[in-house]
């Protein structure tokens, strides 16, 4: 039997009640089927998955393993895959119809590139609502250009897609990484080969409440104390693998880009210990230096404006800032009453 072209990789853990819209969101791809392998790899569901997908034998390859994390699940199915492409899909997520052949099409306009992403479409389940874009897309070689290396967005694995002789270099991923597992691939694909970005809209990311990645609130800390944790472990691992491979992390652009991690990091961990007047100062004083790339020039000011501000109100009351500048660009806008 020949090779697949694609290997599409569903990773589940739990998501029963997702993972059929996810694998039918495939199948129903206007893509030659003998050019495609889907593989389901579920990291240790206690749920019904395993009887949900029995419908798909034949359709599919099902590989079942302990649970161990986003990162074993990937190990395990770029093992086995076959194909010189591999797309990734989350179990509860699901693609819109015409994504593979969009990103099969540009492979094959650009030989030289090791992945391809598109566009977001978000799902919020809660509110029944979808919403588009919002992030920025690039293509190219990232780093040789600083100001897009530091505009560049790592997306979902839903929307990724990538060589598979490119992905060698990259592999296998640092188990550690239960969560974020694609944040690996995705930011160091681009000091290896060229990247493609589609603005069209391919794939569903669906926020129900349970991600374990996006879900921030304070009823989750657990959930969100492995979220700094993996993110620690995540950018520890890029540092090492630019090192051994020649790179020094003092060169301007890479000192920038791993500061805006750092910041990132330090945003998330004041949810859990708010910092104080000072420290929440300094911080947005180096946000707005080192996001400056990202920022219009409003936004830029105003993060030096809140800094100042944040002096005055601290951290748990920064809101108000922002509530005082929309309640006085209002007066101002209001029109003259009638004397």
């Amino acid at each position: 039997m020949a090779r697949p072209l694609v290997t599409v990789l569903i990773d589940t853990y739990n998501y029963g009640h997702y993972i059929e819209e996810a694998i039918e969101s495939v199948l129903s791809q206007d893509f030659p089927p003998e050019q495609m392998e889907i593989l389901v790899v579920d990291d240790g569901s206690t749920d019904d998955t395993a009887e949900r997908v029995k419908k798909y034998d034949g359709k599919i390859r099902y590989l079942w393993k302990p649970n161990g994390g986003q990162a074993s699940a990937f190990n395990l199915g770029l093992r086995r895959a076959c194909g010189e492409i591999v797309a990734f899909l989350d179990a509860d997520d699901y693609w819109l119809p015409g994504k593979l052949r969009r990103v099969v099409e540009e492979f094959e306009k650009h030989p030289e590139a090791g992945m391809v992403y598109h566009g977001i479409r978000q799902f919020n389940a809660r509110q029944g609502t979808f919403e588009d874009g919002g992030l920025p897309l690039l293509s190219g070689f990232i780093p040789s250009n600083m100001k897009d290396l530091l505009n560049y967005v790592l997306y979902p694995t839903s929307f990724l897609a990538f060589r598979r002789n490119a992905l060698e270099f990259l592999l296998p991923i640092p188990e550690t990484l239960t969560i974020q597992a694609d944040a690996h691939l995705s930011g160091l694909i681009i000091f290896l080969t060229p990247i493609v970005g589609l603005p069209e809209c391919l794939a569903v990311y669906r926020v129900h409440g349970q991600n374990l990645f996006s879900d921030r609130s304070e009823a989750n800390k657990p959930r969100y104390e492995l979220r700094l944790r993996t993110r620690r472990e995540l950018v520890d691992g890029m540092k090492a693998w630019l090192t051994k491979r020649g790179y020094s992390l003092k060169q301007p652009n890479l000192r920038m880009l791993f500061k805006q991690w750092d910041l990132a990091q330090e945003g998330d961990e004041f949810a859990i210990d708010p910092p104080g007047r000072i420290k929440f100062s300094r911080h947005l004083v180096e946000y707005a230096h080192y996001y400056g790339p990202r920022m219009t020039w409003r936004h830029h000011a105003v993060t030096y404006v809140n800094a100042a501000g944040s002096l005055v109100v601290g951290y748990k009351n920064a809101h108000r800032l922002d509530e005082w500048r929309v309640a006085i660009k209002r007066v101002f806008q209001e029109p003259p009453r009638p004397m």
